[in-house]
């Protein structure tokens, strides 16, 4: 349930980052984009890059392949004092700004209120008008499915956190808590969703994970993020079970459709401890429906996109009240931010809202903080300096436990797609240290080539989505979109290298809207003072908005560190 309807690819070709240290481009603040925007179309990072989908079933870096080649003369040719502005994967104009300015600003898939629907929205970009960039797609900042494993590691962590408090566990014990004795249960193992097998093992879980496409699952074996797979649900299940039952971390994917294999283990009694999903569910074209062959896919999706999407919602509406039927028989359940409640509630199904999303059940807590996905990547192509970095992350700060976990087990563990990367959760008052610590590596000639650092729009100030990550505020304001314009705002105005806007990511259109920075250590006295602000600057916004809305922790870090709040 991870692919979507084919597009006409025109153009089509084989993109891959260039690596080293010689410029296609006039600086290295105009080769970031460059290189990252290819990274995005790199046959080990995207979907389905022959029609530029990078992940999340339409996710496109570019609009189609003649904008994506206008892009790239334009960042190759584009000065330093000059700023390219692309509207949904198109460039359309080029203007003399200054040094501090971001070279690129980006805006994805944005419709006025009334006109916010997928039937308009499809429309336009039948026309050619628009394209969904999801979050990181269009925004040049994907880096493979380890951009979401660990915000998905983070997830499952606090899960096990959850379940140890509610068997009693100490405290201690809690803070160490493991998946170790579970089984979680869940569907889609595509860009997004084959981070979660991985994520579940390195917490000690055992794990099924369901895809309709087998092509899928034998990748994520192949690139470590998943143990096996089989195409019949006995030998899996019986897989999966045994490696509960024996307190094992193994993870085992079955061929067949998320809203079939759900009744049908809610019907056996499976012991599922743990369920959620992370199908394309967001858009109901990238769903396949009950009775659909992955073969008949995409001719049926394009021949009647409205049949094709009542379909959807029926099949997603069985998956939602299996997986409200395991929460009735004890195990804990969520919505991992795709917009199937609300797709299923669109189904029929009255009940969907009965499991809570991710957010507000387990990671708000380090939102208050302004902790989130912190990413960068190697622009010289060596997974050499990603090691270095690792390490100057460890050293940086010492007395983090759980992110010494993370590291560790990332670089033995993660395989990197395109240009080597790396991710950590890192809070407000935290970030900049790192990046100016790049920053420094690679004037001193410890690193290779630059690094571009970025981060997922699923952070803690940057985004307005009421069925994910701004769901059940304390204050109510889950739909007030002012905060991640704000947020792109004031990282324009802090020095980032490429700033954007964007409109649907994760939960479709007419649910989202969220914003992305990334800026470049390229070793130079100017990246560190843009390093030193915008990398205080955007987690800052999160506690902001955190502290707005009125939770004790958010205020607390804000007195802390210094964050100014005038009516706080």
């Amino acid at each position: 349930m991870t692919d979507a309807p084919s597009t006409e690819a025109r153009g089509a070709r084989t993109v891959r980052a260039a690596r080293g240290s010689k410029l296609s481009a006039k600086s290295w603040q105009t080769e970031a984009p460059l290189r990252m925007l290819m990274n995005n179309l790199d046959p080990e990072v995207a979907e389905r890059p022959e029609d530029l989908i990078v992940y999340g079933g339409t996710g496109k870096a570019a609009r189609n392949w003649e904008s994506f080649d206008a892009i790239v003369a334009t960042l190759e040719r584009l000065e330093d004092d000059e700023t390219l502005l692309v509207q949904s994967g198109k460039p359309v104009g080029v203007f003399r700004t200054h040094a501090w300015a971001p070279r690129v600003l980006i805006a994805n898939s944005n419709l006025v209120g009334d006109w916010a629907n997928w039937p308009e929205f499809r429309r336009l970009e039948s026309l050619g008008l628009t394209m969904y960039g999801q979050m990181t797609a269009g925004s040049w900042i994907y880096i493979g499915s380890q951009g979401i494993l660990q915000g998905t590691y983070e997830t499952f962590g606090a899960v096990a956190r959850v379940l140890a408090e509610r068997h009693g566990r100490t405290p201690d014990e809690v803070a160490q808590a493991s998946l170790a004795g579970t089984l979680t249960l869940t569907g889609g193992c595509g860009g997004m969703g084959g981070a979660q097998p991985l994520a579940v093992t390195l917490n000690g879980g055992a794990v099924l994970i369901v895809d309709v496409d087998e092509t899928r699952l034998a990748r994520r074996v192949e690139h470590g993020y998943l143990d096996e797979y089989h195409p019949d649900l006995d030998t899996a299940l019986a897989r999966a079970v045994e490696a509960k039952e024996a307190g094992i971390a193994r993870s085992v994917g079955v061929v067949g459709n998320a809203a079939t294999i759900f009744a049908e283990l809610l019907d056996r009694e499976a012991p599922i401890d743990i369920v959620t999903d992370q199908t394309s569910a967001h858009d109901p074209l990238s769903y396949l429906p009950e009775g659909i062959s992955v073969a008949e896919w995409h001719e049926l999706a394009a021949s009647d996109a409205e049949e094709f999407t009542r379909l959807a919602r029926a099949s997603m509406a069985k998956q939602v009240e299996a997986m409200v039927g395991f929460q009735s028989r004890g195990a804990e359940v969520f919505d991992y931010g795709n917009s199937i409640r609300r797709e299923a509630e669109l189904g029929g199904y009255a009940h969907a809202f009965d499991f809570p999303g991710f957010v507000p059940a387990y990671i708000r807590p380090l939102f208050a903080e302004g902790k989130g996905p912190f990413r960068w990547a190697a622009l010289s192509g060596d997974p050499a300096d990603i090691a270095a970095t690792d390490r100057a992350i460890l050293e940086l700060f010492p007395e983090d436990e759980h992110l010494r976990r993370w590291i560790t087990q990332a670089g033995e563990k993660v395989h990197f797609e395109g240009l080597p990367a790396r991710i950590c959760w890192l809070g407000y008052q935290e970030r900049h240290l790192a990046g100016l610590k790049f920053n420094e590596m690679v004037a001193s000639g410890e690193l290779s080539a630059p690094i571009v650092i970025g981060r997922d729009h699923l952070d803690s100030g940057s985004v307005a989505s009421p069925y994910r990550e701004t769901e059940a505020m304390a204050d109510g304001s889950d739909a007030i979109a002012d905060w991640p314009l704000l947020n792109a705002l004031l990282n324009t105005a802090s020095g980032a290298s490429w700033v954007s806007i964007h409109h649907g990511g994760g939960v479709g259109i007419g649910r989202s809207i969220h914003a992305g920075q990334v800026v470049v250590a390229d070793g130079t006295e100017l990246a560190a003072e843009k390093i030193a602000r915008v990398l205080v600057n955007d987690p800052g916004t999160g506690v902001m908005r955190h502290v707005d809305a009125g939770y004790e922790r958010a205020i607390e870090v804000a007195r802390e560190r210094g964050l100014d709040v005038p009516m706080a």
